[in-house]
């Protein structure tokens, strides 16, 4: 909860003295032995803590989401398989899951979105990436528009789409392949562009290499990369941009 809301509550007495005490003993961070909650991570950067889910062990997760639940803070947990959620499910209420994007939210407040994001992905393949990013995005509060299969294999598709685009504060560019999706619309916007290689692709690919090397090696401005299928990463830097240009 909210500094505010806390106080609030200890005033009007909703919360007790001896439970104020004990919500005070973990206000910076909770230390669980196996991981260190960031209890201050959304007053110093704006965003709730994010939880990478993928390799924890059961207990693990649930004494984290445990933690956040008790506390009345939203969490987003990434890269969390459906049996994880499944069994997370069975002991803390109030969690919702996407299978394709991998995450796992719990949230405790609906914040009216703001701006613009734009995401883009090459072909269909990336939508596991590009759902990531999108959610992430929404959960941390911004407005997101989907264009996807806007590939460059039929350019048709993006010029169709791409006065929409140019509407966006900021456009997260993903693909395969060859990975040109995001120099192609650093030609025709005037906005930024966060550039997300995937492992979609054949042999030469590399596992999303070839396509990481392309975006390192643009020739267009205005375009930052970030690594294989990390959508979570784009999205995180995406919605600074947002929040700093709505600020303005």
């Amino acid at each position: 909860m909210k500094d505010r809301e806390f106080l609030e509550k200890i005033k009007n007495g909703s919360i007790s003295i001896d439970e104020g005490l004990a919500y005070l003993k973990d206000y910076n961070f909770k230390d669980l032995g196996v991981a260190k909650l960031d209890f201050q991570r959304e007053q110093r950067r704006g965003f709730p803590e994010t939880i990478f889910c993928q390799g924890k062990d059961d207990q693990t997760l649930v004494e984290i989401f445990g933690a956040f639940y008790d506390r009345g803070q939203s969490v987003l947990g990434t890269r969390a398989s459906l049996d994880q959620y499944k069994m997370l499910k069975e002991k803390i209420p109030n969690l919702s899951y996407n299978k394709l994007a991998r995450i796992i939210s719990l949230s405790f407040e609906k914040k009216d979105p703001i701006g613009k994001i734009a995401i883009c992905t090459g072909g269909s393949a990336d939508l596991f990436v590009a759902e990531e990013a999108a959610l992430t995005a929404e959960f941390f509060g911004a407005r997101v528009d989907r264009f996807y299969d806007v590939g460059v294999s039929g350019l048709h598709r993006l010029i169709n789409k791409i006065e929409s685009i140019r509407q966006a504060n900021v456009i997260i560019a993903i693909a395969g392949m060859e990975g040109a999706l995001a120099t192609v619309i650093a030609g025709l916007v005037d906005k930024p562009i966060i550039a997300v290689p995937t492992s979609v692709g054949y042999g030469v690919s590399l596992g999303g290499i070839s396509a990481l090397l392309t975006m390192l090696s643009t020739c267009a401005e205005g375009i930052s990369v970030v690594n294989i299928d990390n959508g979570y990463g784009a999205a995180y830097a995406a919605c600074q941009i947002n929040r700093l240009m709505e600020e303005k």
